[in-house]
């Protein structure tokens, strides 16, 4: 059942953006494909620019499961380390991305309105710092954006420390 659901969610996706305006739309094919193409690439690099300085950054943790495939913190104590919040008094930034610069209260708290970030983060690291986590944050986006080539700087190095430690390693699940 699950791959005939995804066979024809694809087959409506491709014919809605791709068949049905070769069909209505003054374009020849090419042009349509790539508009199709471009479309995609600029979501997904305003995606990327998102989430990356998120994730990926300095300071960040990358925790490995042990052997048993176990990672021994709770789901959202989890999210306090694995993840940095970036900008978050730049009001127009925080509108654009939807809240995703907020991305410790987007993990902890997926099922409220971005509108409330702000206010849930002073809640957030205030409970983080009484019961001794972090609560990662970079003042600007430029800061965060610089944190992630840092990351991507040292994961280039042929010894990275953060490279050999996030290599796949055989986990038994």
């Amino acid at each position: 059942k699950e791959w005939s659901i995804l066979i024809a969610s694809k087959v409506f996706y491709y014919a809605y953006m791709i068949g049905i305006p070769m069909l209505v739309l003054p374009f020849t094919w090419w042009q349509i494909l790539l508009g199709f193409f471009t479309m995609h690439y600029v979501a997904g690099f305003i995606l990327a620019v998102i989430f990356q300085p998120a994730h990926v950054v300095d300071g960040t943790e990358y925790p490995l499961p042990d052997e048993g495939g176990n990672i021994y913190n709770t789901w959202a104590i989890h999210q306090l380390h694995t993840t940095t919040n970036f900008a978050q008094n730049n009001r127009i930034l925080s509108w654009y991305v939807g809240g995703l610069n907020y991305q410790v209260e987007h993990h902890l708290f997926s099922n409220v309105c971005h509108v409330h970030y702000k206010k849930l983060s002073a809640i957030v690291k205030q409970t983080a710092e009484e019961f001794g986590h972090p609560y990662k944050t970079k003042k600007r986006f430029r800061d965060a954006m610089k944190g992630h080539l840092i990351i991507l700087k040292e994961l280039g190095k042929k010894d990275s420390q953060l490279g050999q430690q996030l290599q796949p390693q055989a986990v038994k699940v």
